[in-house]
């Protein structure tokens, strides 16, 4: 691949694309500016990821002939049963993200918590792949964490909102389920911080600042591994020093889709890429870009497929190591065709789910001058809330991903990697990245992203007009759509008897981050729904 005419960084957070600006200013590559972007990340977006959650990365280096996904998945204790928490199920979110138990045992404190991983899959991308040294990628992110942090409006709202109707736990609840939460997260009087306010946590820079100098290996071995364990075991969770220590992380090859004569990489399961590659497959036999952009046909078709990768999504994704999910099936170009054909014929897709929102993520996209592209998606699937005293960063939450009903897909078992709504992808022209994409949004990404990529070669959209323009969601029998399609759309789809649901959003459903490659040149797009921006260098 020849030398790129600019590099370019994409995330949600002025802040961490401004750090991966500056790493790949000083001569970094793609890898350390993610790395850099990503612990700021865990800095200035702390519900959204950090070092207690987990995530994935789509890493291309066509110098050295380097094509991986890089998997750090969060585990399930080694102390879960799978029949642990059968007798509290009351049922499932609407979009199929969680599982909802009394009380929300599964989501809120301790034993919501699964092993984290993104400590150990930072280390090994920047170990093996990028050229700067650990405390050199991290000092921006401690520099941060000792000035504070800016409360701006989507951090608010995301903690403001009310989750009750659908049966999960408020976020302002578990940010008080502890003395670090209630201290940094609300004002003295008990109220939420505001917009414009400052967070200031003096126990997380503290402990970037130990992990900076100690080095990866003692968040899972050492001081840190054995305080968190002692936590745990405090507070009647399921992780011990064992969990820690045992932890490992796995290394896999992209799988492969194409639309339109472009070849796709992303994720294999426990992640999504399946998912988005199955919506683009079944879209691939029909003229999209020869239909107007968000009417009520485009808007069917997007739906249909929707709901179709979701039927199969809930009956066969899980971890490859403990079921089979047979995604060389469902993203046959075969299975495709079945189901265009269905849509043809007018069948409407129903999902089968128990019945009784914007998830927990962020994500980052690089492209440097030497070719090197990431795909980035970090996460705490939901924060538990819970703290260590003394630590500073929120855990992942992510126990309510399993299915509490043994024998599923899906079901929970002793060490088993938690499935992943993640799908970092490249698209390619020919032998060249074409367009370097991902998104957090929990149950959303797969089908924003497959959105995303057709607005880039259906609609031949620019990455920022591709990641912004209106989408739908169709994750449940209902049809989510932005505020900004058409109501005379959203009239003619309810008069042909779909479910329809407007969101109060501007821009909502996931929160596309992507670059455009094009003769050399990188253009970027960062969703409005996030504060993020795209830098070019």
């Amino acid at each position: 691949m020849p030398t790129m005419k600019n590099a370019m960084i994409v995330a949600p957070q002025p802040e961490a694309a401004e750090a991966g600006a500056e790493v790949l200013e000083r001569g970094g590559n793609a890898i350390d500016a993610a790395i850099a972007c990503a612990f700021m990340q865990g800095v200035v977006d702390p519900l959204m990821c950090g070092i207690g959650g987990f995530g994935s990365m789509q890493v291309y280096m066509p110098r050295r002939g380097v094509h991986e996904i890089v998997e750090f998945y969060a585990k399930a204790p080694l102390a879960a049963t799978p029949d642990m928490w059968l007798q509290h199920l009351q049922g499932q979110t609407r979009d199929g993200f969680a599982f909802l138990l009394k009380g929300g045992i599964n989501e809120f404190g301790h034993l919501a918590v699964c092993t984290p991983g993104s400590v150990k899959g930072y280390a090994h991308a920047l170990s093996q792949f990028g050229t700067m040294d650990w405390r050199d990628v991290m000092a921006p992110a401690i520099r941060q964490a000792h000035e504070g942090v800016l409360v701006r409006p989507h951090m608010h709202w995301f903690w403001s909102q009310d989750q009750s109707g659908g049966g999960e736990v408020n976020t302002g609840d578990k940010l008080r389920y502890s003395k670090t939460g209630r201290d940094v997260y609300f004002r003295p009087d008990g109220s939420p911080r505001r917009v414009g306010d400052t967070l200031v946590n003096p126990d997380l820079a503290a402990t970037l600042e130990h992990l900076a100098k100690s080095g990866p290996d003692d968040f899972y071995h050492g001081a840190l591994a054995a305080r968190m364990a002692a936590d745990f075991a405090a507070q009647g969770g399921l992780i011990s020093e064992r969990d820690f220590a045992a932890y490992e992380l796995s290394v896999a090859e992209p799988i492969w889709g194409s639309y339109r004569g472009h070849r796709i990489s992303t994720s294999p399961p426990p992640a999504s890429g399946m998912s988005m590659l199955q919506i683009l497959h079944i879209l691939e036999n029909f003229d999209i870009g020869a239909l107007r952009h968000g009417s009520a046909e485009h808007i069917t078709l997007l739906a249909e497929a929707m709901r179709r990768m979701t039927i199969d999504k809930d009956r066969f994704m899980g971890d490859p190591a403990y079921v089979d999910v047979p995604f060389d099936r469902l993203i046959s170009k075969e299975h495709a065709a079945e189901q265009a054909e269905a849509i043809r014929r007018g069948e409407r897709a129903v999902i089968d789910r128990l019945d009784k929102s914007q998830r927990e993520t962020t994500h980052v996209t690089v492209v440097d001058r030497e070719g090197n592209a990431v795909a980035l998606t970090h996460t705490l699937g939901s924060p538990s809330g819970a703290i260590s005293d003394g630590l500073g960063f929120i855990y992942n939450g992510t126990m309510s991903r399993f299915d509490p009903r043994p024998g599923r897909a899906a079901s929970i078992a002793p060490g088993k990697r938690r499935a992943s709504s993640a799908a970092p992808t490249i698209v390619f022209d020919g032998e060249t990245p074409r367009i370097v994409i991902g998104a957090p949004g929990g149950s959303y990404i797969a089908p924003a992203i497959a959105q995303g990529i057709m607005n880039m070669i259906d609609f031949g959209m620019s990455p920022f007009e591709a990641v912004a323009a209106p989408r739908v969601m169709a994750v449940s029998n209902t049809i989510d759509l932005s505020n900004r399609i058409r109501r005379n759309v959203s009239a003619e789809l309810t008069a042909a008897g779909y479910d329809v649901k407007r969101s109060a959003q501007t821009f909502p459903f996931a929160a596309l981050h992507a670059i455009g490659i094009v003769d050399g040149t990188c253009s970027g797009g960062a969703d409005p729904q996030r504060d993020g921006m795209a830098i070019s260098v």
